[in-house]
């Protein structure tokens, strides 16, 4: 029988730098598998970087990981290989959820890293143009199995094969792709009382998707007490 432990299948690393319009020009979306032990730092794997430090990379989004049985279903749909890094991810795992997890959970890996779900990959142009599908971004975003971005909590060394463990679960039970194709009011308000709390630490950019929910709430509340009148 096939081995269904959580595990680290592949870590990965830039490859080399594409050329693309608009700034900054380059983006680091060609990651490759890396042999051998990586270090892993607050900022990500040693030997890796993200070009648009604007909305990748950060604490927040220092690593991003992307599921065997997820990229599988992409083979499916597309009829060709989906090796590990082709989506830019940095970790791709077995038998533990990534757009499944919920946000904040915590993973450990290995000997001792450990690193949280912080909020899920928002497809954009540059991936577009990377995958060289037609209509990227939609159909990525309708099938809704968008990966996890992590915040590394405690640094080490990863290597290919490396046990993970689910050492922390919030009880908010808000997952990644629940959020993502959602975005619901209500959760987001469910993650603000849950930071609040100390169940986690809501990432910077998620605050600003959360914020933009509730202010969709008061803005349709204060429209409807105008018309009340």
């Amino acid at each position: 029988m096939p081995d269904s432990a959580p595990r680290l299948v592949t870590i990965c690393r830039v490859h080399q730098l594409q050329p693309v319009s608009g700034a900054p020009g380059v983006t680091a979306i060609d990651k490759r598998p890396a042999e051998g032990p990586v270090k892993v730092h607050k900022l990500g794997l040693y030997g890796d970087v993200q070009a648009d430090r604007k909305h990748h990379g950060g604490e927040d989004k220092a690593l991003y990981a992307y599921s065997a049985e997820e990229a599988a279903h992409w083979e499916a749909k597309l009829g060709r290989g989906v090796p590990p890094g082709y989506f830019g991810e940095n970790l791709r795992t077995r038998g533990v959820e990534t757009t499944g997890a919920v946000i904040g959970e915590r993973w450990r890996i290995g000997q001792g890293v450990e690193v949280e779900v912080t909020m899920p990959r928002i497809p954009c142009a540059n991936f577009a143009t990377h995958t060289g599908e037609a209509r990227w971004v939609k159909r990525f975003t309708e099938e809704a199995l968008v990966g996890a971005y992590l915040r590394v909590v405690a640094t080490g060394a990863l290597e290919a094969g490396d046990d993970i463990e689910v050492i922390h679960r919030p009880e908010h039970g808000i997952t990644v792709g629940r959020w993502f194709a959602g975005s619901d009011p209500a959760d987001a308000q469910s993650l603000i009382d849950a930071d609040a709390a100390g169940e986690f630490t809501m990432a910077a950019s998620l605050r600003s998707y959360v914020d933009k929910a509730l202010r969709r709430v008061a803005g349709r509340a204060a429209v409807r007490g105008v018309e009340s009148r």
